[in-house]
């Protein structure tokens, strides 16, 4: 086997084809533009108007596999990383193109520091009760 034949063979098993690296996916960006912090229980929906991203030459296979999976059902961004096989930080990057072009939205979730506090509600489902 040449040293050439080696090389490519390295970079591709015949089960899973080419191996492709995550920074490919996202031309070795880290973060996209506008970018907010994506927690991984942030839900991501295909917004209603959205054009069809298969027609879409500026994106991504991936881009169009997120917008699909959205539309079919709301999905959080740890549930799409695990349908996709993709790292974290890969679908944060491509998530945060589709919420830049239009194609979803993200819903975060609320935060602890603003969720009321375990004893008003106590006293709300006393109150409830004691009617």
């Amino acid at each position: 086997m040449s040293g050439d034949d080696q090389g490519r063979n390295h970079w591709f098993d015949d089960e899973a084809g080419p191996v492709v690296r995550p920074y490919a996916m996202t031309r070795g960006r880290t973060t996209s533009e506008g970018q907010h912090r994506l927690d991984l229980i942030a839900v991501v929906v295909t917004e209603l108007d959205a054009d069809d991203p298969e027609t879409d030459p500026t994106l991504s296979p991936e881009h169009v596999d997120i917008v699909g999976l959205c539309r079919d059902e709301p999905q959080s961004v740890a549930e799409l990383a695990a349908e996709l096989d993709l790292p974290i930080g890969v679908v944060r990057v491509l998530i945060g193109d589709l919420v830049h072009t239009g194609y979803v939205h993200v819903t975060r979730p609320v935060p602890p520091a603003e969720l009321p506090d375990e004893s008003i509600l106590r006293d709300v489902i006393n109150g409830l009760r004691a009617l």
